[in-house]
């Protein structure tokens, strides 16, 4: 007769493959899943590169208005592929510069001495416009009578609505430049209208005339800028969510960082922007989710419900004298692994902080970066360095490893608010063989503090204008 194994025995064996699990991860289905760790991300890190296959983020609810967005050079695409057009990695950071000096001299120089150059909802699938010139996200939308389709970068830093118009002294676009004479919709707006003075808050200038029409002028820290015609025309964010006398910006005379897009959507707090004059059908409410990748997409969302998550925490947002226009918030605390940086709050409140769509890698102020630093160096200190990449100077090797370990990077807001950043939020791949701290510091501590597009990946990302709050829940898109 066989003895029957003692229970003992059996448990000590469970407790073992229990280990073992947790230590390797599952082998399923062809893919490595770790098991849930509360202080770590066990990553593969082919997930945090583009894909040579597409594989665009779920659309969400039916009932909702969609526009699909593809990225000229990825997977989806079904346009020519010319990855030879490409910026580099480092030319996207270098241009990310650029993008944090323009914002903070919006904020530090005098109001008057910037530009002087004489209920219902939609959806709109978002997308990286790394290859099309600019490290932003860009969408699609449809302008004039008949109809022709612009592609803009979205910019929650900027209010006016702007594309590049015929005739004009142009920077190089992928799509043909809008011309305001094949639209039957369009007209311009005259000196003498009392619509013109509302460039004001947009420009934070007043408007200069030309032959009677109402001219804007966007003069951004980086030396880029847009000059034109203040006009209105029929807007379409989708073929049933149409606006007509929608007002924006004919640039006949345009240069800068704007990369071979059509132009720039304004999704600011000012009236000109597209969330005031929306306001009637969405009610200043929309929401957008950025892709890990760039061979996947995302959404910009305008009305309430948006978003595929429903686990929406908000804080408030805090308003800037200096430029009301900005999405300001109150970032309290930072954590590593689990563990809470000694950063004092007041450390992120000299400054402030702000959220944009438009700037890459969140900057911090030189106390909380370094403390952040500290900390995920610690962490990862198994792994061998790597050389500083642009304004990125904690750089990993990972060439000899599959997965890696990598630290949680929590983000913590008043009224409870938090950012458990993905994985694509937290390192930054230029190569296999170089993988980078997705953080950079300041050099000065009254320097602005802006939580990136990186750190907000994946993330539905509302924003509730109307209600005075920002909120973030995780599995927006992928």
């Amino acid at each position: 007769m066989a003895t029957p194994i003692p229970i003992i025995f059996l448990l000590k064996f469970l407790l073992y493959a229990a280990l073992l699990l947790c230590n390797r991860g599952l082998a399923f289905q062809g893919r490595e899943i770790a098991l849930l760790s509360p202080t770590l991300h066990n990553v593969n890190i082919t997930s945090l590169m583009p894909s040579s296959v597409c594989s665009p983020s779920p659309k969400g609810d039916d009932k909702r208005a969609s526009l699909e967005v593809i990225h000229k050079h990825g997977p989806c695409s079904k346009l020519s592929q010319d990855k030879a057009s490409s910026p580099s990695h480092t030319q996207m950071l270098d241009q990310d510069e650029s993008r944090v000096n323009s914002l903070r001299s919006r904020l530090a120089k005098n109001p008057a001495d910037q530009g002087n150059l004489n209920g219902s909802k939609a959806t709109l699938p978002s997308k990286s416009g790394i290859t099309i010139g600019t490290s932003n996200y860009v969408v699609t939308v449809g302008l004039g009578t008949p109809k022709r389709d612009l592609t803009l970068v979205f910019d929650t830093g900027s209010d006016l609505t702007w594309t590049q118009c015929q005739p004009c002294t142009c920077y190089k676009q992928q799509e043909p430049i809008f011309n305001p004479s094949m639209s039957t919709s369009y007209t311009s707006i005259s000196c003498t209208s009392s619509t013109c003075p509302e460039l004001q808050s947009a420009n934070n200038h007043p408007p200069a005339c030309s032959a009677s029409s109402c001219v804007y002028s966007l003069l951004y820290g980086d030396k880029s800028y847009s000059v034109g015609v203040f006009a209105q025309d029929k807007l379409a964010l989708t073929s049933t969510d149409v606006f007509n006398n929608f007002l924006f910006g004919c640039g006949q005379n345009n240069s800068g960082l704007f990369g071979s897009t059509a132009g720039l959507l304004g999704l600011g707090r000012s009236t000109l922007s597209i969330v005031s004059q929306t306001a009637q059908n969405y009610g200043k409410v929309f929401s957008y989710c950025l892709p890990s990748t760039s061979s996947s997409t995302g959404y910009l969302t305008f009305g309430s419900g948006g978003g595929t998550s429903k686990a929406v925490k908000y804080t408030p947002f805090l308003m800037n004298s200096k430029n009301p226009s900005f999405y300001f918030l109150n970032l309290i605390a930072i954590s590593v692994g689990g563990n809470k940086l000694s950063t004092p709050a007041s450390v992120f409140s000299t400054a402030g902080t702000f959220i944009d769509s438009g700037t890459v890698i969140s900057r911090l102020p030189p106390t909380a970066y370094s403390d952040l630093r500290a900390a995920f160096q610690q962490q990862m200190s198994k792994y061998p360095k790597a050389a500083p990449a642009s304004i990125l100077d904690t750089c990993y090797n990972f060439s000899q490893y599959d997965t890696v370990d990598v630290p949680k990077i929590n983000l913590y807001f008043s009224d409870g608010a938090e950012m458990d950043l993905d994985p694509s939020g937290i390192l930054y791949f230029f190569s296999k063989s170089q993988g980078c701290l997705a953080f950079a510091g300041n050099n000065d501590a009254n320097d602005i503090a802006i939580l990136g597009n990186v750190q907000q990946k994946t993330f539905d990302v509302v924003y509730d204008v109307a209600g005075g709050r920002i909120g973030f829940a995780p599995g927006g898109c992928k």
